[in-house]
């Protein structure tokens, strides 16, 4: 059955006790009654196209999502249009949180990839954090990481140079691809992030983002196509972004 959104499609429901982010090495499984909680509170999934708009900013909420594969971005465009991106959802990412507390969605969420989402409702959202004090605690932990991600992100505009911007956006991209088992050979993944796109998010112009890319290319530090993302040496290019690595680790999931 298709949506009123053409670019979402509802598919069937796979059982909790066999999601496919169990086989995520760096997220932490629920507990089985969370597992048996979780999936009486789940009322379906979609897929989404790549491209296609998950939430529009400014609608009313309706639901909340965890994203079971691919990758999509959460942004805020700006009044006269230009558009603000704010973080990027791996699997396992709770998107919707802020919708939960606010009338309309504040932020808007476009796949940048084939995505596939669970999906639950608002109304049940109370219950689980009354009833439930473990995933209330987990729901908390999310919303601090999103917040540390966005001080992260702050940090980068105001005391990173261009090419320590450029390398601590791959290296986030990459390590939460090797969390979340999504990448290929060499530290790479597959994502479509524009250059465009990274001067965005980076505060950089259009021009500048070529060349610092191009730059870190020659450096043999990153290697940053159209298509793929790829840092062979990891620790290299964390230490060069000044990027703490317990700024990742285990992540739970709803």
């Amino acid at each position: 059955m298709t949506t009123t959104n053409s670019s979402i499609t509802s598919v069937p429901i796979t059982p909790c006790r066999v999601c496919p982010l169990l086989a995520c090495a760096g997220l932490r499984p629920l507990e089985p009654d969370q597992t048996d909680y979780m999936q009486a509170y789940k009322q379906g999934e979609i897929v989404i196209e790549r491209g296609g708009a998950l939430v529009v900013q400014g609608a009313p909420r309706v639901q909340l999502f965890t994203v079971l594969s691919g990758i999509l971005m959460r942004y805020r465009l700006l009044a006269d249009g230009r558009r603000q991106i704010l973080n990027f959802l791996f699997p396992g990412d709770l998107i919707g949180l802020q919708d939960a507390v606010e009338l309309n969605s504040a932020n808007g969420v476009e796949a940048l990839t084939p995505a596939r989402l669970c999906t639950f409702g608002l109304t049940g959202f109370r219950d689980l954090i009354a009833s439930h004090p473990a995933l209330a605690y987990d729901v908390i932990w999310l919303a601090a990481k999103e917040e540390a991600a966005l001080e992260e992100h702050l940090i980068a505009l105001g005391q990173r140079s261009a090419r320590e911007r450029v390398a601590y956006l791959a290296v986030f991209l990459v390590q939460r691809a090797i969390d979340t088992g999504m990448a290929g050979p060499g530290n790479s993944v597959a994502l479509t992030v524009t250059q465009s796109q990274i001067a965005d998010m980076l505060g950089l112009s259009l021009v500048h983002t070529n060349r610092t890319i191009q730059t870190l290319r020659r450096s043999n530090l990153i290697r940053w196509s159209l298509g793929e993302i790829a840092v062979e040496n990891m620790e290299a290019a964390r230490a060069f972004a000044h990027l703490d690595r317990s700024a990742f680790g285990r992540r739970p999931f709803l």
